[in-house]
């Protein structure tokens, strides 16, 4: 394993946030692997509306999204190289976003935003993981109560027979977050490997994805492992738990870095980051507090904290959080054009991999 030193990695990740790195990482990792560019934004969570504050600045405006509006938020992600998008949910709060005899829809402007946003991700190349719940309410139960795993399964049922012919279909995403104690509970888990054997029955070739949180106290021992290959899922995105003020920047790298042992041993479990961009206009942590965006200083930390160590790098979010200025499909707080801005150009100004669209490419040529 190739390893970052010490002077390398601060002019990867920033003098200031280094010191604090190495003062963590007395008596823990060794080093750091070799970097290289810090790896662009790959991917981001999206919801269609979610019952709480926390998406105050977005939700009304996707309410009132028309089916193109939702292609151009699809279009615009694109545009400066995402290729994955994870939907968050395909209900919520005992409201449906698509037609089923299981709960009543919400009122919505477009008849059929999932519909939409498939339909706008197979024209731009974009593939997207879309989720398996909420049936009920988001409590633990939800993980293994008889109703509403059989919920779960008809609305997964569901949603692959109408939706599952979209190339774009390309997995799925179980949206019960695990925390990390440092260990899975054996109820994730089956939790878990229950939803990849019927999302495998429903659409055989989909890949599956989890984003845990707990980060913070991530192990790389035997016993960790042995979860790693007992859990059936293709992609892990550990939140690097930044926005929630659980971890700095430089507390993240070493969390990743002992991750990337683990999963060096369990190569089939791609690692990926999960990387909050949001900071919190009230109290942190409360769901009555909206997410506004975090400058684009502090993300710039975080990507270069986790790009040593993860295969492919997702946020939480885009929408809401960063908008293209003059956006037809705005949608969040009015200084999410100062994050977009500021991270295209930085990604005007580095010498990543093409951009995934062609035109974008073009708008914003590699150096």
């Amino acid at each position: 394993m190739n390893r970052l030193s010490r002077c390398a990695f601060l002019r990867v990740l920033g003098a200031g946030v280094a010191a604090a790195a190495l003062s963590i990482a007395r008596g823990g990792p060794v080093g750091w692997r070799k970097a290289g560019r810090i790896k662009p934004i790959k991917g981001s969570w999206i919801s269609i509306w979610w019952d709480d504050r926390r998406h105050f600045y977005w939700n009304e405006a996707c309410l009132n999204y028309s089916a193109k509006q939702w292609e151009l938020a699809v279009k615009e992600v694109a545009d400066i190289g995402m290729e994955y998008l994870v939907l968050l949910a395909i209900a919520k709060d005992s409201k449906a976003f698509y037609n089923t005899p299981l709960l009543p829809k919400l009122k919505l402007a477009c008849a059929d935003p999932i519909g939409a946003l498939l339909k706008a991700a197979d024209k731009y190349g974009v593939k997207f993981f879309i989720s398996s719940d909420w049936y009920g309410p988001w409590d633990y139960q939800c993980l293994r109560d008889p109703a509403r795993v059989r919920a779960r399964f008809q609305m997964m049922g569901e949603v692959a027979r109408q939706y599952g012919h979209h190339r774009s279909f390309h997995g799925w995403y179980w949206p019960n977050e695990a925390a990390l104690g440092p260990y899975f509970t054996d109820e994730f888990i089956a939790y878990v490997n229950a939803c990849s054997a019927e999302g495998r029955k429903l659409l055989p070739g989909a890949k599956t994805l989890i984003a845990p949180y707990g980060t913070n106290r991530a192990v790389c021992d035997d016993r960790f492992v042995r979860q790693l290959e007992r859990l059936d899922v293709d992609m892990i995105a550990y939140q690097d738990e930044v926005g929630c003020l659980r971890m700095t920047a430089a507390q993240s790298a070493v969390a990743f870095e002992k991750l990337r042992r683990a999963h060096d041993r369990v190569p089939q479990r791609a690692l990926w980051a999960d990387v909050e961009t949001f900071a919190w206009e009230g109290p942190p942590n409360q769901q009555s507090s909206p997410l506004i965006p975090a400058p684009f200083s502090r993300v710039r930390e975080q990507l270069a904290a986790v790009s040593p160590f993860v295969d492919t790098v997702l946020i939480y979010q885009y929408q809401g959080l960063m908008n293209k200025p003059g956006s037809r499909a705005f949608a969040g707080h009015p200084d999410s054009t100062r994050l977009y801005s500021d991270y295209v150009l930085w990604l005007k100004g580095t010498s990543q991999t093409p951009l995934h669209s062609p035109k974008a490419a073009a708008q914003f040529p590699s150096s």
